[in-house]
Order: structure tokens, then C-alpha cells, then sequence
């Protein structure tokens, strides 16, 4: 359809049967959805096809392996990595169809994250400034050495910055947010073990004190959220040093590539 926006969205997927038929169906504003699954046993692939979107397989691969082979297969101009448990709002694709249309110099631009956890907005510490790379050029690819959370490779090239949000509700439950949490301190473990014993232990195992203070001013939902970040911080070396989780960076890495806590 001629009134799609030249975008084709990328979603990297793995046992994503109760977010994936939804994402991919408000993604309508979108002249292209492709869904790159890595061995998904619950009918992730099904649902995707069903609900309009190409279907890739990558079995064994990385989050960055994932993005990038949507991101070769895309057809549009411009890419929106776009995560399962993740919302593009109203205000965010009236936006796109503005920036699209008269990029100037820019090839990618960061949009902040708009983080749900039980159902409250988390605004304070480091859920509530969570900026990702997430629009970006065709030619442009993901990398870095964190398996859960790869940035996008922007070299020193100026990013541009979306003023709506992208809505992220990464948690169903409790129990959900544990075995997440279990898992990317896994990966976190494996990526440290890669680069060998050279980041300390300690700065890892407690939470910053503008998370402590924040979660507090963030009610019930916010001390709960504190303490599970607190236990995957004990359990994931790798993730304050390159920015925290979302769209992770190197240590030393320019602002615009640092993202934060969620998942």
C-alpha cells in the first residue's frame, strides 16, 4: 500500500507466542514486518506468518545475528528494530512518517523506551531515561561483544533524537521476569568468560543509589523492581560496564549508544 511508511520492521524472536501475533499486527503503518526466529518451539513461527509477517529462521543465532539477517533481507530504506514486547505508540509513528520523509543528514536516530513493569510507568533511575538506537539506515548493522544486548554500529556519525516514546512492557509476571532475568545473567556470564578476568566483581553486585532512590519514589512496583535488578546485577558482571541491558554498549562508548536496565 502506497500510504506505508518506507520502513521495514525487524523482530528477533524465540519463544515469543504471547507477544508476537499482536506486535506484528500493529505494526499496519509499516510497508514491511520481518520476523527472524531463533528455534521457537511454541508456535511463535505460525502466529508471525498468520499475522502478516515474513518469517525468517536463524536456529543458534545471537539478538545481532538475528537483527541483521532482517536487516539484509529488508527491502525499504529504513529499518525499525523493534523488539517483541515492544509498542510503537501513535505519537511515535506520526513522528516517523515527519523524520522519514525529510531525514537530512541523519542515518539513525534514538527513541526513549517507555518501560511498564505491573502495569505502572517506571519514570525515575535508569528505566525512566532509557534511550536505544533503533531507526536506522539499511546499511547500518548490529554488533558489539554482548549477546543479549548488541548496539547498533554508528561509528562517530551524529544520532538523531525522536521526541515520542516506544512503549516496553518486558515483564507478564513475577515469574516471568526471573526466568528472563536467569537468563540474560547466563549470557552475561558466557560473554564475560570471553573476554577473560579483567572486569572487577564488586561494582556488580549492588544496585546504583539512583535506582534504590527512584524505585522508592516509584511505589510498590518500583521496590519490587529494585531488588530483582539488584539480583540479576549480582548475577550479570557483564552489564553495568557496557551501560546496563536494552541496547548495551562497550565501556567507554559515546552516550548515545547506552541504554539502560529493561530487558
Amino acid at each position: 500500500m502506497s500510504d506505508r511508511l518506507p520502513l521495514s520492521v525487524v523482530i528477533p524472536v524465540r519463544n515469543e507466542a504471547g507477544h508476537i501475533e499482536a506486535c506484528v499486527r500493529h505494526l499496519g503503518r509499516a510497508a514491511e514486518v520481518i520476523v527472524v526466529d531463533n528455534g521457537s518451539t511454541d508456535g511463535t513461527r505460525e502466529l508471525a506468518r498468520a499475522a502478516g509477517a515474513t518469517v525468517l529462521e536463524e536456529p543458534g543465532g545471537t539478538i545481532a545475528s538475528q537483527r541483521n539477517t532482517g536487516i539484509a533481507a529488508a527491502r525499504e530504506r529504513w529499518v525499525l528494530a523493534l523488539d517483541a514486547d515492544e509498542r510503537v505508540t501513535p505519537e511515535l509513528w506520526d513522528e516517523l512518517v515527519r523524520v522519514l520523509a525529510s531525514p537530512g543528514s541523519h542515518r539513525a536516530w534514538r527513541v526513549r523506551r517507555r518501560n511498564m513493569y505491573l502495569g505502572m510507568e517506571q519514570k525515575r533511575g535508569r528505566w525512566g531515561r532509557d534511550w536505544v538506537t533503533r531507526v536506522f539506515a539499511r546499511e547500518l548493522r548490529f554488533g558489539g561483544a554482548s549477546t543479549a544486548h548488541p548496539y547498533l554500529e554508528t561509528g562517530d556519525e551524529p544520532i538523531g533524537t525522536l521526541q515520542a516514546p516506544l512503549d516496553h512492557e518486558p515483564y507478564r509476571d513475577l515469574r516471568h521476569q526471573l526466568e528472563k532475568m536467569e537468563r540474560y545473567a547466563r549470557w552475561g556470564a558466557e560473554d564475560l568468560g570471553k573476554r577473560g578476568p579483567r572486569d572487577g566483581t564488586a561494582a556488580h553486585l549492588r544496585l546504583p543509589a539512583d535506582g534504590r532512590r527512584h524505585r522508592a519514589l516509584d511505589g510498590g512496583a518500583g521496590r519490587a523492581l529494585a531488588g530483582r535488578v539488584a539480583h540479576r546485577q549480582h548475577g550479570d558482571g557483564a552489564g553495568r560496564g557496557r551501560g546496563g541491558c536494552g541496547d548495551g554498549a562497550p565501556a567507554g562508548a559515546p552516550a548515545h549508544r547506552v541504554a539502560s536496565p529493561p530487558q
